[in-house]
């Protein structure tokens, strides 16, 4: 990422984008640092190593197991959050309840979350047998997902992350992997996940939210600046959306590696290679920011193809947003044995399990690991 100092400050300096100090200014990558004792939910308690960068993604598993066979050549839900509040008045609205059921439900149908960086890089060889990867996306940065309670570090039991946390002590093998996609400067709140005393966010708290989640081993991505429609603008404006957008992680995480983006509203540019490649020139310093993501989320879809199956594409990653049964009624389907059905581990990182039906299909497994 060619992202000089002085750009950080610059983009701080937009009217726009109004972003709070750094609580520490050391690098993160995209997994996240380690970072041990750091207060959740209620400020009493803290969150273990073994979480610290995201958790063991081949943990022994402590619950239920898949109930089908390894299928490495598999499906993998991508799932679409926004708000989480009670009050629904559409499909981009998900109460607190329900959230909290999502995770119940897929806990006992044997899935565990991973980011799109695990799956492109084929961590999920690493799952335990019987496991399968599904990943979880939250867009908008609104304070429901990620809230503070009177004081930076106590976090709401009532947002996503709150919740996410006391469900990790509940069931210590649902590990702090997902991948959050923000805007730092939209209206109404969502700038970093609440600012200006919104829902009792203070402007202040944004950095350490997002630093948080970096070090905790949540994946930031871009959404743009404040969610503009890429379908509307020309390739500059374009380009200067999303390169900002990065700075602006980069200014609340020195040296983060944004590898995915997001595409509001699922608007893909007129120039669509520019929703994963571009650069933008400041005109006054003369200095250049280039982005180079290497996956982009749509909006909507079916259960995505995984890296072992040909056809995959990380520029087009499909997700399914989340309301009403759509959770339960995708993962009946993914239940069904056959084509179309769910990744499942064989946990052995040196083999690709390929089943009697999808080898009917005609599926093959790539080079990089022997097929079973």
């Amino acid at each position: 990422m060619k992202v000089a100092a002085a750009l950080a400050v610059t983009v701080l300096t937009l009217g726009a984008l109004a972003c709070g100090p750094s609580t520490n200014a050391s690098a993160s990558q995209s997994g996240g640092k380690q970072a041990q004792n750091t207060p959740v939910a209620g400020g009493d308690a803290a969150v273990s190593a073994d979480v610290a960068g995201g958790g063991d993604l081949s943990m022994k598993p402590q619950g239920p197991l898949a109930e089908l066979p390894p299928n490495e050549m598999g499906m993998i839900p991508v799932l679409e959050y926004h708000v989480i509040q009670d009050h629904v008045f559409d499909e981009f609205e998900r109460p607190p309840a329900r959230f909290q059921q999502d995770l119940e439900e897929l806990y006992k149908r044997g899935y565990r979350p991973v980011s799109i960086q695990d799956v492109l890089d084929k961590k999920i060889q690493q799952l335990p047998k019987g496991i399968s990867p599904v990943v979880f996306t939250f867009d908008d940065a609104p304070p429901s997902q990620f809230a503070f309670v009177g004081s930076p570090g106590k976090i709401d039991p009532r947002s996503a992350i709150g919740m996410w946390v006391a469900f990790h002590e509940k069931h210590p093998d649902w590990g702090y992997r997902g991948v959050f996609c923000m805007l730092p400067a939209a209206k109404a709140g969502h700038a970093f996940f609440g600012e200006k005393g919104i829902d009792g966010q203070q402007s202040a708290w944004r950095f350490v939210k997002v630093k948080w989640l970096a070090d905790h081993g949540f994946q930031l991505c871009d959404h743009t600046l404040w969610h503009a429609r890429l379908d509307r603008y020309p390739d500059a404006f374009v380009q200067q959306q999303l390169a900002l957008g990065q700075v602006a992680i980069d200014s609340a995480v020195p040296g983060y590696n944004v590898t995915t983006m997001a595409l509001p509203l699922g608007m893909w540019p007129k120039n669509k290679p520019l929703a994963w490649h571009g650069s933008y020139t400041n005109p006054k310093t003369g200095q250049t920011i280039t982005y180079d993501f290497n996956s982009v989320f749509e909006v909507s879809g079916n259960p995505n193809l995984n890296p072992y199956v040909p056809g995959f594409d990380p520029h087009h990653v499909h997700r399914q947003i989340m309301s009403g049964n759509a959770l339960e009624a995708t993962l009946n389907r993914l239940d069904r044995p056959g084509p179309g059905s769910r990744y499942v581990s064989d946990g052995d990182p040196a083999t690709v399990a390929k089943p009697s039906a999808v080898a009917a299909a005609g599926s093959t497994a790539p080079a990089g690991g022997a097929t079973k």
